[in-house]
């Protein structure tokens, strides 16, 4: 990667370089001692983690999906704080709820005949909103927006995933050089 050709603004300049500070912290704080699964996946985790937080820190606080993804990452990092300094008193709770059901008696029968066509929409209008059921699944806060915000944060999520692979090749190919 040539410095002299990254526009220092970018969003390509601000994600390698939050990333690579990453990767060092990482690398420094514990070698590999052995080739174990568990270690294997603690270090994909990591990785993982510095990718998604850099490229979330990079895109500051302008979208949606950054400011989602940095909460989770975020409330993540502290419930594994309590949860380690919680460990010796750890008192389990039971709460009971009960639940009521309410039967209407005042269900009326209709019967509309519907044309092919009426048939057709509203399969496609089913079939929409299951989509966009997925595709709220698949970005980070995307369960709160309504349907043309959430497209706009996925064209620009999807933007910031090529980015981050891009990136991270590079990356790798640097690293399989020497």
């Amino acid at each position: 990667m040539d410095s002299q050709h990254l526009n220092p603004s970018s969003l390509k300049s601000r994600f390698t370089a939050r990333f690579l500070r990453a990767l060092i912290k990482i690398n420094a704080q514990k070698p590999i001692s052995s080739s174990s699964p568990r270690e294997i996946f603690q270090r994909y985790r990591r990785i993982k983690v510095a990718a998604d937080k850099s490229m979330a820190y990079s895109v500051r606080s302008r979208r949606t999906w950054s400011r989602a993804t940095l909460w989770k990452l975020r409330s993540r990092s502290r419930r594994r704080l309590a949860s380690s300094s919680r460990r010796s008193s750890i008192k389990t709770r039971t709460t009971t709820t009960t639940t009521t059901t309410t039967t209407s008696t005042n269900h009326r029968a209709a019967i509309v005949e519907k044309t092919s066509h009426e048939k057709e929409n509203k399969e496609d209008h089913v079939g929409l909103a299951v989509q966009a059921e997925a595709l709220r699944e698949l970005v980070p806060g995307g369960e709160s927006m309504d349907l043309c915000n959430l497209l706009d944060e996925t064209a620009h999520y999807i933007k910031c995933l090529t980015t981050q692979v891009q990136v991270m090749k590079k990356i790798a190919n640097l690293y399989s050089l020497e």
